[in-house]
């Protein structure tokens, strides 16, 4: 069970977890040892809220793929167990990033004596640079 936050929570057996061979660098034991992590998730099919289904398909995200799968590849660490939780972090930051709320933003306008503050400050800019002016 992946704890997401106090209220979502996700059943072991929602998330695929597939061992492969990490590519790039790192000697013989490269080629031997299955330490990198491949993770699916299926978002339509999991026991997510439905709020937080429509959150995740509507993001933006490379790692989602058009049929609603959240796919992970963690190969940082050397050994597999360090690799799955980072995997597993991953996905749960993927989720609780989808459940912010963006807070509306409510247009404003410079204040009264903002906009005389401004201009006070444009005036003496321009003395300061009509002084610099050759004298006739």
């Amino acid at each position: 069970m992946l704890h997401v936050t106090s209220t979502i929570s996700i059943p072991d057996d929602e998330i695929e977890l597939h061992f492969i061979r990490a590519s790039g660098s790192g000697g013989q034991n490269v080629n031997k040892v299955a330490s990198a992590v491949h993770l699916r998730f299926d978002i339509r099919s999991s026991s997510l809220p439905d709020s937080c289904k429509e959150r995740l398909l509507a993001l933006g995200d490379q790692r989602i793929t058009q049929d609603g799968v959240i796919i992970i590849k963690a190969q940082t660490y050397r050994t597999q167990e360090q690799n799955k939780e980072d995997a597993l972090r991953r996905l749960c930051q993927i989720i609780t990033d989808a459940m912010v709320v963006a807070k509306n933003r409510r247009p404003t306008r410079p204040g009264k004596n903002a906009r005389k503050k401004r201009t006070d400050l444009k005036k003496q800019r321009g003395t300061i640079k009509a002084l610099r002016k050759k004298i006739s």
